[in-house]
């Protein structure tokens, strides 16, 4: 079935309420910290508070006599008995040498690296006791300077031997002599510097693990709150603990939320998995809200310069950029294809530019490690092009919109100079539609009465595109991906009709159960609650790489796909012999099996319980049963697009940024649940927002402590932050899977930051203020008015 097709289908396309929403708002739901098993004790780490440190000796006798204590753990402990935490992407230098890859011991040993770096793992009876015990543990540190700004990296004092100079890796892509040809040539050049401000995942539940060990069957069981459960397993077995895969059982149950901070391989995940077998418990850790803001994986945090060569018409020629990356003091799982294969390639944008060349310089420094956040290379991508064609508009005399809708891709497929090809796409009419949705037209308007009362009014926007479902995996393996890139998905038919699903990729907030659900029920012909969907439990569902990069329904979608199709193929045969027809004359349509031309026809409900039940069966011919399994590797990346445009309100006064209107037209091929769909839109667009105007992750620069270490000092944004969004879309299908789908997931935290941005900018230029970086909040556009006044 092609993706025309498979659109026309019946609950395709329709806001079906979400199956999964009745246990989560019943308080019905269960995540990892609401499983408690037998024989449990309670984990608690001690953490370094250094950020770089020499450690001298550890001295648990005082905590080892507290009542409860188990046992307690150190790098001298685990030294030598496992591996370290790898990384899952290697990246070769411009040189041909790979990037450094120090090791990453799941404890610390020797040495401390940042602000939270695992020092000791204390098991006790109790929570309570536990932490008793922790913060008796004596840590005699020899404390080192740090270095924390990836600007001032080359000259801090070396993170690891591996690195002296705390260099990752150099990387580029792109022909430099034909750019800087064109940029000889070039009839205007726009230059901008720009700092991607670090930002700290906070998804409601913080992350947690239960490590268990079955002494009978030697085998382990890890309840933990991951993305991925089989990637997971698959590192923790193969490259930390060396045990045999079919020997450890990871389930991910409900996940409260993960914006990729959930896709990796904790130190916390090792620990309490190989610590179970050690004590012979269940082993427990939770993280509190500060561990979650210290050590897991923060997101961005890149310095970039860039310049754009235009013609004497306001035609793209070239583009040349050169970001400095901060990895943090570890490589965390993903972290190395994010500066890289995520964001270089996503640098042609939505523009013809035909020459590009990005070099990006990769840095060790005293921070937690930084890896993927909600859109992982691609919003740093967006902000930066986004930025300076917006740059580029007002220094060459254009608006936004024109400057843009002239270097429009029109013709596809259309290679870009930076690996991609996209092959499908509408800008115009998603910048047009975005206009007419937040009447452009009025906004002269609307500046004058701001301006009536004092305030400047501005207007901003981003012409966004993004790479989602990463693929395919020969490629991606080429580039240094060290795992696959497919998904699986296995449909069980039962005798009575009803399906069950099992997929690799996994849900924490998306709707999976539904969307899955509701492919599976257009295919069939049968209810969308006759459907229940399984997921993150590696002892039920075949195999799979989970969710991450808006890659669930294009990806595992297209795997159950394929498992249908493969359904549907033996259900024609037994229907077929029940009619006593051939194969090649049965239609299925609408959940009944019809002979062409004839009104004979048996219905799905029959032919499943014919498969269980197989009296008259053609058993020379098939198996008894109804059970497929699929696995697909996608051809190419699919492309979701679109233009938002936002207007904000400046108070000069005081710097206070109001933003007022935000219109948001996305592209996501076809589309399963628009509901669901918008829900996704949303909440991308309150956190690009919270990064364009509150959010920011600040360590100080002498000690390496890290500041905004609580909601105290860290905003998060708040509903009176946000305005009512106005929505469109438009559809060009993906052309290479079989549902025409693209994602949806990280799109508006991809677009938004710069649109924001450009509209303060806007509001504040005829000031004087021509640069800001985020977040834009009231003391930095404050301080910017003023320093154009001087």
């Amino acid at each position: 079935m092609g993706a025309s097709d498979f659109a026309k289908l019946p609950h395709i396309g329709e806001a079906v309420r979400r199956k999964e929403d009745y246990r989560f708002l019943t308080g019905s739901g269960q995540y990892t910290d609401d499983v408690n098993l037998p024989n449990q004790r309670c984990a608690v780490f001690v953490r370094s508070p250094h950020a770089h440190a020499m450690i001298k000796s550890i001295d648990t006798s005082r905590a080892d006599g507290m009542p409860g204590v188990a046992k307690i753990f150190t790098g001298k402990d685990l030294d030598g008995k496992m591996g370290g935490l790898p990384c899952g992407w290697l990246i070769t230098s411009t040189d041909g040498t790979p990037m450094k890859e120090p090791p990453h011991p799941v404890l610390a040993v020797g040495k401390v690296r940042y602000v939270g770096d695992h020092v000791a793992m204390v098991i006790a009876d109790t929570l309570e006791q536990a932490r008793n015990a922790a913060e008796a543990v004596s840590v005699d540190y020899d404390v080192l300077p740090a270095v924390v700004d990836v600007r001032d990296a080359a000259k801090g004092k070396a993170l690891h031997d591996i690195a002296p100079d705390n260099h990752c890796y150099k990387w580029a892509i792109g022909d430099k002599a034909k750019v800087d040809e064109v940029f000889a040539r070039a009839a205007h050049v726009t230059k901008l510097d720009l700092t991607n401000n670090r930002l700290v995942p906070n998804a409601m539940e913080p992350r947690s693990a239960i490590g268990s060990f079955n002494r009978a069957s030697d085998e382990y069981t890890l309840y933990v709150s991951n993305q991925n459960p089989h990637v997971e397993r698959l590192l923790m077995t193969a490259f930390v603990l060396g045990l045999p895969e079919h020997k450890v059982r990871v389930i991910a149950p409900d996940v409260g939320g993960g914006f990729g901070s959930k896709i990796y391989l904790y130190a916390e995940d090792v620990a309490v998995t190989w610590a179970a077998k050690q004590l012979n418990c269940a082993v427990k850790w939770t993280a509190d809200r500060s561990e979650a803001f210290l050590c897991d994986a923060h997101g961005r945090d890149h310095v970039t310069h860039c310049e754009l060569a235009l013609d004497a018409q306001g035609k793209f020629l070239g583009l040349r950029v050169h970001t400095d990356a901060n990895l943090g003091a570890y490589l965390s799982t993903f972290s190395t294809c994010v500066p890289t294969i995520l964001y270089a390639t996503l640098l042609a944008g939505q523009y013809t530019t035909p020459q590009i060349y990005v070099e990006v310089d990769a840095w060790f420094t005293n921070t937690a490690p930084v890896d993927a956040y909600r859109g992982a290379g691609r919003p740093e991508a967006t902000y930066l092009l986004e930025r300076i064609v917006t740059r580029a508009a007002w220094e060459t005399g254009l608006s936004q919109d024109e400057i843009r809708k002239r270097n429009f891709i029109t013709s596809f497929p259309y290679q870009t100079p930076v690996a991609l090809q996209y092959d499908t796409g509408d800008y115009h009419a998603a910048m047009d539609k975005a206009k007419q949705l937040a009447d452009v037209a009025g906004f002269d308007a609307r500046r004058k009465a701001s301006e009536a009362k004092g305030l400047k009014r501005g207007i901003g926007y981003s012409s966004y595109i993004e790479a989602c479902g990463i693929a395919p995996s020969n490629i991606a393996g080429a580039l240094g991906a060290r795992a696959g890139l497919f998904e699986c998905g296995e449909i069980r038919v039962h005798p009575t009709g009803s399906v069950t699903v099992f997929t690799g990729s996994h849900s924490h907030g998306q709707g999976h159960e539904t969307t899955f659900a509701q492919v599976v029920a257009a295919r069939l012909g049968i209810p969308v609650e006759n459907v229940d969907v399984v997921h993150g439990d590696t002892g039920r569902v075949p195999f799979g790489m989970g969710t991450y990069g808006s890659r669930s329904i294009s990806v595992g979608g297209a795997a159950i796909m394929k498992a249908l199709d493969k359904i549907e193929a033996k259900a024609k045969k037994i229907a077929a012999h029940l009619m006593e027809a051939g194969e090649g004359d049965v239609e299925f349509s609408g959940g009944e099996f019809k002979i062409k031309g004839t009104d004979k026809k048996v219905t799905f409900g029959q032919v499943a319980l014919t498969a269980y039940v197989p009296h008259n069966y053609p058993l020379d011919k098939l198996e008894p049963g109804l059970n497929e399994t699929a696995f697909y590797d996608p051809t190419n990346f699919t492309f979701p697009a679109g233009t938002y445009i936002t207007e904000v309100e400046v108070d000069p006064a005081t710097g206070v940024v109001r933003l007022d209107r935000f219109t948001a037209v996305d592209d996501f091929g076809t589309i399963i649940n628009p509901m669901i769909v918008e829900g996704q839109v949303h909440g991308g667009l309150v956190q690009g927002i919270g990064q364009a105007l509150l959010e920011n992750c600040v360590y100080d620069k002498d000690s390496g402590q890290l500041v905004t270490g609580s909601f105290m000092d860290y905003a998060m944004p708040r509903a009176d932050d946000i305005p009512m969004f106005k929505l469109d879309t438009v559809c060009t299908p993906c052309t290479h899977n079989p549902l025409g789908t693209k994602g949806c997931g990280e799109a508006g935290a991809i677009g938004s930051p710069p649109a924001v941005i450009n509209a303060v900018l806007d509001a504040v230029r005829d000031l004087g203020v021509k640069e800001l970086d985020m977040p834009a909040t009231p003391a930095r556009v404050w301080a910017a008015i003023q320093a154009a006044k001087h």
